[in-house]
């Protein structure tokens, strides 16, 4: 799975107003330490975390023994505001991880286009509000709080479709697109931050197609065995996540490590 990796791997340390789980740390891949090995406990931020995924997650890393802060909209934070994203991050410091899983496909009242005749500015407009420019600022206040000389990640969740290479159907224009420019923006995040703290990765991160509601009116087709539990997808996603390195930074990786074109 992927290529041969050399550098070492992401760790913990603790936090203040944590939630913890019992010590449990998964195996990393060959070749480097795992990611709970490191200094010590420091905590992981998800944004998301009343989402599926998101949710499900916090629950992986908690059960670990790392602290984890969960932001989402209940505990105030909203992507479309920046003053919100900002509040938020600035009591934290030292974080070994920012994990932003959220995501915009389709509304009960709007579904994602399937021909260009149903372009929408306004719609265009949301799509690119909650799946791009919000995960862009809670880069900009969570990327200073990364921790410095220790491994650490920033990780958002994009799709599969997201990718120019990848895209054979057409279809989901606003949402494609959105996803396309967030693994740009996390590409120019990433580059920028082997500068700034050379220890850190940030990485796109495609999670399948996980039994949700961004995803419940688009399952028809999705055989069995590819339509995931959340819980199974963000056990999937933090082995990705433990074994990144500095190797990885900038790029989109699918829930089975393997590297997604752009």
């Amino acid at each position: 799975m992927g290529q041969a990796r050399r550098c070492r791997r992401v760790g913990q340390q603790p936090h203040p107003q944590p939630d913890h789980g019992r010590h449990h740390a998964q195996a990393g891949r060959a070749g480097a330490p795992a990611a709970t090995e490191g200094r010590g406990l420091t905590a992981w931020a998800i944004v998301g975390a009343s989402g599926g995924v998101g949710g499900a997650l916090a629950d992986v890393i908690a059960a670990t023994g790392a602290p984890v802060v969960r932001l989402s909209r209940r505990t105030g934070l909203d992507l479309t505001d920046e003053g919100s994203i900002a509040a938020a991050f600035a009591p934290l410091a030292d974080l070994a991880g920012v994990i932003v899983a959220t995501g915009l496909l389709h509304r009960e009242d709007r579904q994602p286009e399937r021909d260009w005749r149903q372009l929408d500015a306004a719609w265009m407009a949301e799509n690119f509000a909650i799946n791009t420019i919000g995960p862009a600022l809670v880069a900009k206040h969570a990327l200073p709080k990364l921790r410095r000389g220790d491994p650490s990640v920033f990780a958002a969740l994009s799709a599969r479709v997201g990718s120019i290479a990848d895209n054979r159907l057409g279809g989901w224009h606003s949402y494609r697109a959105s996803k396309v420019a967030l693994n740009m923006l996390v590409r120019t995040l990433a580059i920028e931050l082997a500068r700034k703290n050379p220890a850190a990765v940030a990485v796109t991160l495609h999670p399948g197609t996980v039994d949700t509601g961004l995803s419940k009116p688009f399952q028809r087709n999705v055989a069995p065995e590819k339509l995931f539990t959340p819980a199974h997808s963000a056990a999937q996603l933090w082995r990705v996540i433990q074994g990144l390195t500095r190797e990885d930074n900038g790029f989109a990786l699918a829930w089975d490590g393997q590297r997604i074109p752009f």
